[in-house]
């Protein structure tokens, strides 16, 4: 059997209108099993979820996830994304523990969509990179294995299959 990995991603929920109480979207993420996320609640209609959570397979655990989050919020919520999919330099530098600008130095994948990147593109990329950036990677390899999984679930989402 394969070694579990510990994948990090963010779930992000839209509520549906009027819905805000903060009060009952907590208990009911945590009746749902999501006792294990840190959840923020600063966006007027948003919920934002992140997890760490072990498994062997990260589209099984992130699908996993989004489920629980999604039978504990009221009707009419949907899934607006799941994370890291497209990011920023800075994101990735943040993941890092560098500067934007020690990425900006290095030969990187081209940028997606105005100056956002593929996470999915990133770690091959930042594997071969010398010194302190390739050192990093290995922190944030959770983050980085999420990537691919994230790509193909908000692909589903947009095409209203979740």
């Amino acid at each position: 059997m394969a070694k579990d990995m510990r994948f990090e991603f963010d779930v992000v929920v839209s509520l549906p209108k009027g819905f805000g109480d903060e009060e009952s979207i907590m208990d009911a993420l945590f009746d749902a099993g999501c006792d294990d996320a840190v959840v923020g609640l600063g966006a007027s209609g948003l919920v934002g979820l992140g997890f760490t959570r072990a498994g062997e397979e990260a589209e099984s655990v992130i699908s996993h996830a989004v489920r629980q989050v999604l039978s504990a919020l009221p009707q009419g919520s949907q899934l607006r994304e799941v994370k890291p999919d497209l990011v920023s330099l800075a994101d990735v530098a943040a993941r890092l523990s560098v500067s934007r600008q020690a990425l900006q130095k290095r030969d990187m994948p081209p940028p997606s969509l105005g100056g956002l990147y593929r996470a999915s593109e990133m770690l091959p990329a930042l594997e071969a990179q010398p010194g302190k950036v390739r050192d990093a990677v290995e922190a944030a390899r959770g983050w980085f294995a999420s990537a691919a999984a994230a790509q193909k679930i908000n692909a589903r989402a947009s095409l209203g299959q979740i």
